[in-house]
């Protein structure tokens, strides 16, 4: 686990019309990465941004930039993330394809790879992945839209999580995505990083960012 706490504002909640400014002023407020949602209108219902957003913020030079793919066919796509300068590239294990050869591709290209799973799917799903992937993403909501509700059941997935790295010293870091703000937020003290949207642009940012990493 961590010493400190990682956030990572997501920034299909940000003002798209200023989003420039809207990220240097989470960096500023103590953001530590940027999550880019990325669907394809078919994995999940929702169609937002591509690679040619992540090219741009990569302008940025000091960007994490951690692309969450809900994407149907992940193979199609990898390569366009890995050239626009994605820093994390997260793949969900119920997509199409050779999930574990794309992990394997994503890290060859110098680049960290995730893996995730809808909460609907068994935890087990994902047990292949750990010893190899850099980080370990957790739902707390269904993915494809922002604004749901946090799913309370899903938080025992993080203790399994964390139990099976911290046996084995693996060496991947958990993510939870869903809901996450300052009530749900003490339920996940097993998450190294936190992905937060509408809790973090919707208020003060730097008081939002300073409650995730329990500093207020």
């Amino acid at each position: 686990m961590l010493l400190r706490k990682l956030v990572a504002p997501s920034i299909l909640s940000a003002d798209f019309a200023n989003l420039e400014r809207e990220i240097r002023d989470v960096t500023e407020a103590g953001a530590d990465w940027v999550h880019v949602d990325v669907m394809d209108g078919h994995f999940v219902p929702n169609l937002t941004i591509g690679a040619p957003v992540v090219k741009s913020l990569r302008k940025m030079k000091d960007l994490y930039l951690d692309c969450h793919l809900m994407i149907e066919e992940p193979e199609k796509y990898v390569d366009d993330f890995l050239k626009a300068g994605a820093n994390n590239i997260t793949l969900h294990v119920e997509s199409k394809g050779d999930i574990l050869g794309l992990v394997r591709e994503i890290q060859k290209a110098g680049c960290h790879a995730g893996i995730t799973l809808r909460p609907r799917s068994p935890i087990e799903t994902i047990f292949p992945y750990i010893p190899i992937v850099d980080l370990v993403l957790i739902m707390t909501v269904e993915p494809g839209f922002s604004g749901q509700s946090f799913m309370e059941d899903q938080v025992p997935k993080l203790a399994t999580v964390r139990d099976m790295i911290e046996r084995n010293r693996y060496k991947a870091l958990i993510q939870v995505d869903g809901g996450v703000n300052e009530v749900s937020r003490p339920k996940l003290e097993d998450a190294d990083v936190f992905v937060a949207g509408n809790f973090i642009f919707k208020n003060n940012y730097k008081q939002a960012i300073a409650a995730l990493k329990g500093e207020s």
